[in-house]
């Protein structure tokens, strides 16, 4: 990001972008001297500008003071036709596992080094979770992820394993380890977690695969979420296994998302 630039000249449309473009994976929330700084902006302009967009629903401001994007940002980018087309096509099949299982599901793809959930459907009888549509966690702690970073280019996968952060005490960092369960993932097709992102929680996803211009390859992670109690976690994999299929099908044949 620019550091230090003046803002004379540019727009108001360019300096609220600079501010929105402050944010990436590695700095999802900031302070104002962080957003001014990496915007290359005043405090004083920086402050009236993430007013503006805190209103309007771009931002967020936390609890601590700092800025995150807005579920308005969120909202909006589920209008572009790849989110579009992959949740309208996945939805049915969501349904049909949640249907079948009564426990929670989710469909992700990677973000950068996050997991980007992007539909979940739950019910009464599902186990709480953390992820909501439109969270994004860690590649490395969740079901889905794993699965995501399984199927990544060797620089995400080492910039990931660089720092894995703990979520909870069960939460995998050492790198060999998660390294090998990266190539796990990869021969058996799916990958599972042990309360790593939260307590209480299994969880199991499979890569949901599609045709695009390059190719055949991984594009989301189709998961679900059960209570720790539970024995038959493995017993779901098939059940995942032909709702990716369908998902994956359906996906290559929509001009849009190819």
């Amino acid at each position: 990001m620019a550091g230090g630039a003046g803002t004379g000249g540019r727009s108001v449309t360019s300096r609220a972008l600079a501010v929105l473009g402050a944010f990436d994976s590695g700095a999802p929330r900031l302070s104002l001297s962080e957003i001014a700084e990496r915007a290359g902006m005043p405090l004083t302009t920086a402050h009236r500008l993430l007013a503006e967009l805190t209103a309007w629903g771009a931002l967020t401001r936390r609890p601590d003071g700092r800025y995150e994007i807005g579920r308005r940002l969120w909202d909006l980018g589920l209008l572009a036709p790849v989110q579009l087309e992959l949740r309208q096509v996945a939805a049915p099949f969501l349904l049909d596992v949640h249907t079948a299982t009564r426990d929670t599901v989710h469909l992700a793809v990677r973000e950068g080094r996050s997991a980007l959930y992007v539909e979940r459907v739950s019910g009464r009888e599902s186990v709480p979770v953390v992820s909501q549509v439109g969270s994004r966690l860690p590649l490395h702690a969740t079901g889905v992820g794993k699965v995501l970073l399984a199927a990544a280019p060797d620089e995400v996968v080492d910039a990931v394993l660089r720092a894995p952060t703990r979520a909870t005490r069960h939460t995998i960092v050492d790198p060999g380890r998660l390294r090998r369960e990266l190539a796990e993932a990869r021969r058996r097709g799916y990958a599972r977690t042990a309360e790593e992102m939260s307590l209480g929680t299994l969880s199991v996803a499979v890569p949901v695969h599609a045709e695009r211009p390059a190719g055949p390859g991984v594009v989301a992670a189709l998961g679900i979420v059960v209570p720790s109690h539970r024995r038959d976690l493995l017993r779901l994999v098939p059940v995942l296994e032909v709702a990716a299929r369908g998902i994956g099908r359906e996906l290559s044949r929509v001009q849009s998302f190819r």
